[in-house]
Formats: structure tokens, sequence, C-alpha cells
């Protein structure tokens, strides 16, 4: 018998039919886990209205959200949402933003930084100015209320270090101290006073009782990865049990794929359109401060890429699970004064669920940063 090799030993409609799958190949792959009716990474009151203003002036302003109508007798626990060097638009977060506020949070999103005219010396000054000033703004606020004793710091790539720097001056500052300091894909600090980025500083005035969690994700990661590490190991005032290092996995078991990428924390949600919300205007008569552009105060061709892929992000199950559920999750052991150690050991905190065939979704890595060696140790 002879056989005959290549596409002329297939009929047409056995072309048909491997066509047709190909083509329909998406449909038949398992589907990602969704996001969770109730609890940590959870839905929230889908039926309430979102208050979206601003407090300080044009000029200086922060961004509120939170539920409309009067705050719980004890107040809102209080996000503090700290962007990517060049994504100032709140609507790049807006979907994590709407997860937090429909969970009850306050989220203030201040404005530290305008394209092509800050520097990124100058954003830790800025931003704690901002804030002092949209606490003392919200106050007496009844609707928005501050719980400033439940306070959490979120910063994405840029937003990293300076979450931490302003968690270690908060103090000095006249600022509320974070319960808890989160920090995901961090990055864009500068190695010294002279070099492009955010100043890290000095973070042993960070609070020995602050939780320090950082995530990182497993493309383009050496340098979040490094950053990460740097921010854990810098903050010698947090004993080592208050600290988390968390890794999110890719997987494309299924389809769409979970890529964790450095703009993999940004989800679009247009409904927060930070050009949609009114600003309130300047003092009459106040004269803006001489203006000097500094090479530093432009976007580089690899920031410029990176915050066109963060506009244009969608939120998938790793904001779910990966980064919404773990903050959730870290935010309630800061607030009940629990450690590190006690997410570690949850199970449920590294669990990602399953996708629709019932195959598990790669776990999120978790480890705490080993203790490091006294000298008598070294020495023996």
């Amino acid at each position: 018998m002879r056989l005959k090799f290549g596409l002329a030993a297939l009929r047409w409609p056995t072309l048909g039919m491997l066509a047709a799958l190909s083509v329909a190949g998406p449909a038949f792959a398992a589907a990602p886990p969704a996001q969770p009716a109730e609890g940590p990474g959870g839905i929230g009151d889908k039926s309430a209205t979102i208050t979206k203003r601003a407090v300080g002036k044009a000029s200086a302003a922060t961004y509120a959200f939170y539920k409309a109508g009067p705050a719980p007798e004890g107040g809102r626990p209080v996000a503090v949402f700290l962007h990517a060097w060049g994504a100032t638009n709140p609507q790049a977060y807006g979907a994590w933003i709407d997860h937090l506020a429909r969970n009850g949070w306050l989220v203030l999103f201040p404005r530290f930084q305008e394209v092509n005219r800050t520097r990124p010396a100058d954003a830790p000054a800025t931003a704690a100015r901002l804030l002092k000033s949209a606490f003392a703004d919200l106050a007496n606020d009844a609707d928005a209320k501050p719980d400033t004793g439940r306070l959490a710091l979120i910063g994405h790539l840029a937003g990293a270090p300076l979450a931490a720097h302003l968690a270690a001056e908060a103090g000095q500052e006249g600022l509320p101290v974070p319960k808890l300091v989160y920090v995901v894909m961090p990055g864009g600090i500068a190695r010294d006073a002279k070099s492009r980025g955010i100043p890290l500083g000095d973070l042993e005035g960070m609070s020995p009782k602050t939780l320090l969690v950082t995530v990182i994700g497993d493309r383009d990661a050496r340098a979040a990865d490094a950053a990460a590490r740097r921010i854990l190991r810098d903050a010698h005032s947090v004993p080592p049990e208050r600290k988390l290092f968390v890794r999110a996995l890719s997987d494309d078991h299924g389809f769409p794929a979970l890529t964790a990428t450095l703009a993999s924390p940004a989800g679009l949600d247009a409904a927060y359109d930070g050009g949609a919300i009114k600003l309130p205007p300047d003092p009459p008569g106040e004269k803006p401060p001489p203006f000097r552009w500094s090479a530093d105060m432009a976007l580089s061709g690899e920031q410029t890429t990176l915050v066109s892929q963060i506009n244009n992000a969608r939120a998938d199950s790793l904001d779910f699970l990966a980064f919404w559920r773990t903050f959730d999750m870290a935010a309630a052991a800061a607030f009940a004064g629990k450690d590190a150690q006690s997410l570690k050991n949850d199970p449920a905190f590294s669990d990602m669920r399953r996708w629709g065939d019932g195959w598990p979704v790669k776990r999120l890595g978790v480890e705490m940063p080993k203790v490091p060696a006294t000298p008598a140790a070294v020495q023996r």
C-alpha cells in the first residue's frame, strides 16, 4: 500500500473541519475564574451610586471616590491610590477604584503629577501636601468621613516607592500613619539624588506596626523584583514578620490567558474619567509659581509605551484574585493587628481558584523575607 502525505491526502470535508476548529478553538477553551460575588475581591454593592469629586483646588487637587450617602458611624477606611508615572487619569485604575468604593472604602487619588511639568523628585512633597489638604477638607464631611485609623496606601510602579516614602515620613509630614503599605509592580526608584526617578528616602521612619506587602508579576519582572526586595530590605523598622513578598504567575491554560505584566494591575473604567470631574477653582488672584522645565519632567520612550499599556488595560481574573483580593485580605489583617505570617499561613490567600474546566489557576507565590543574620551569627 502506498500512503499519500500532505494536504493532497486530505479530503475537502476534513480540511473544512480543521479550519472550523482552528477558528472556534477559543470558544472551547476553559474560561478564567469569575470575580467573587462577595468577600475579598468581591463585587460589592452594585446598586450603590458612587460619589466622584475633587477636593483642594484646580492646581492642587485630589480625587475622592466613595458610596453616596452618609458614612457608617465609625467612618470609612481610606485607600490612597498612587499611580504609575504618567498614568494620571484615575480611569486607568477605575475598575479597582470602583471595587474599593462599592466595598465601603473612601478612595483618594492625589494629582501629584502634571505630565511634562512635574519632576519625579518633587512627587513625595507634592503628594504629602495634597493628602494633608484632602484629609483636612474631608475631616468633617458626613458622607466621606475618613477613618484615618484604617488607612492603606496602594502604589503601582513609580507609585510604589512614593507609597513607601510617604509611609516613612507620615509623622514628620503631619499625615496619619498607614496600617498597610501595599505596593504592586514597584519601579521608578531613583538611584541617587541626581538620577531620574522617585527618591525612596530613608524608610527607617516607617512604623513597626505597618504591614508591608509587595506584589510583582512574572513578565518583565527583574526590575520589579529588585525594587520590591529593596523596599522590604530598606524598611528596617518593620519587623520581618510584618513583611510579605507576593508573585503573581501568568497562566495560559485557558482563554483569555492571564498575563502578569507590569501594566496588569490597571483596569479601565471610563466612569472614573478625571476629565469629567469638576475641579475646585484656585483662589482669586493666586498666581502659579514660576515654571522651570527640566528633562526629567518628560516621559521616556519606555514610559510612554508603558502608560499606553496601562491606559488600555482591562480588569481580569488577575485583578480580582491576585491584586484586589490580596489587598482586601491584607487590609483586614492590618486593621486587626495581625502580621504577615497570618496571610502566608492562610491557603485562601494564595489560591487563584480554577479555570472553567476545573484545572487550578497557578497559585500566587508567597514568601516572607529572611531574617538578616546578626553580627554574632556571622562570626560563628
